[in-house]
């Protein structure tokens, strides 16, 4: 009998071994990846986010791409700006705007956005299951401007000195506190395949306060607005995120973006395959871009109401994505003669043209 329990117990622990899974650095997106990530903003009522504990399952098959993303990671070296963010050893090019990462062993940490230094972790590494992290409180704007909303003579009643009798300038700042829970583990199913998974669970608290420079006769100072005027905000946001240490994925699997009360879904994003290679054309689509070859402008015109175009030079580099309605143009006047593509993206339909830029 004990030897049949132990053998029992064993089989246990070895199943539960395997089937839970460690994400770390590696598994992740590095210079040189191209993710596809798409947009569900109307998910059915049969996207949820499950329960927690091990062995779960979630079913997300269901996802539709609505909106596609190509998120591009390049070396931070050489672009705009590398020297405000010294510390990223990535760089993420998406909707023609940069994020600075820092990826390392411990996490993946953003540390700009354009040119705003940030201090901002993303996801703690590696994720196992019951993972706990708190990250901040971190300072993500600390922004001051001339005042134009507060009349000088309430300087007395913000500062509490009536020497002082000007609103000179006003500041905002916002602070963020991240809480970090792998709560599941189990198997996902989104378009792209099923795989094995953790879920986070990230609860982010972003207090807003407001302060004011008030000055007169005897100097100045910072002094908190009071309630009456601008009252301090608190936002909570909830997600929830499944990650993978699959080598066909390097990026998120899904996030779930839940209402204030997280009681319901409010979109998913999800990754997908390369819009170019797994769209499917419908015969009722047509797509025109002229003049071909072009000295200058192009004008794209398609029989889709809500749809995208996406130019790429010759090496997949992303020039340029817009969303439009029927007609849209391209002005290629800074870029050099040469070969470019442009693709027209309506949901998992795709019209892909070869333009010549004389």
């Amino acid at each position: 009998m004990k030897t049949q329990l132990f053998t029992i117990a064993l089989a246990f622990i070895s199943v539960n071994a395997l089937a839970q899974i460690t994400v770390t650095d590696s598994d992740i997106i590095s210079v040189g990846d191209i993710v596809y990530q798409a947009v569900d903003s109307l998910p059915s009522n049969s996207i949820t986010i499950g329960n927690s504990g091990p062995n779960q399952t979630w079913d997300f098959s269901s996802l539709q791409d609505m909106e596609v993303d190509i998120i591009e990671v390049i070396s931070p070296v050489g672009t705009p700006y590398e020297n405000i963010h010294p510390d990223a050893n990535m760089c993420v090019e998406i909707d023609n705007e940069l994020m600075y990462l820092d990826k390392i062993s411990t996490g993946l940490e953003m540390v700009g956005y354009g040119d705003i230094p940030l201090n901002m972790l993303m996801i703690p590494l590696p994720l196992v299951y019951g993972l706990s992290q708190q990250s901040g409180p971190n300072t993500v704007m600390d922004s001051v401007f001339a005042n134009m909303f507060i009349p000088d003579s309430l300087a007395p009643f913000i500062s509490g000195n009536f020497a002082y009798n000007q609103v000179d300038s006003l500041k905002i700042t916002a602070v963020i506190t991240s809480e970090f829970n792998v709560d599941a583990w189990g198997n996902v199913t989104i378009p792209l395949g099923t795989f094995d998974a953790l879920r986070l669970k990230v609860e982010e608290t972003t207090t807003t306060d407001f302060y004011a420079y008030c000055s007169g006769v005897i100097g100045g100072g910072w002094y908190s607005v009071p309630a009456q005027l601008f009252p301090s905000e608190t936002e909570i946001a909830n997600r929830y995120q499944w990650w993978s240490n699959d080598p066909s994925v390097k990026f998120m699997l899904a996030e779930l973006e839940m209402d204030s009360l997280s009681n319901n879904v409010e979109y998913v994003t999800f990754l997908t395959e390369n819009p170019a290679t797994s769209a499917h054309i419908l015969p009722n689509i047509s797509v025109d871009v002229y003049p071909n070859p072009t000295l200058e402008t192009i004008t794209i015109s398609t029989s889709i109401n809500n749809s995208e175009f996406v130019v790429s030079d010759i090496n997949g580099k992303v020039l340029s994505k817009e969303r439009f309605s029927k007609t849209s143009q391209f002005n290629f006047s800074e870029y050099p003669s040469g070969v470019y593509f442009v693709k027209v993206i309506s949901g998992k339909n795709v019209v892909s043209k070869k333009i010549v830029k004389q």
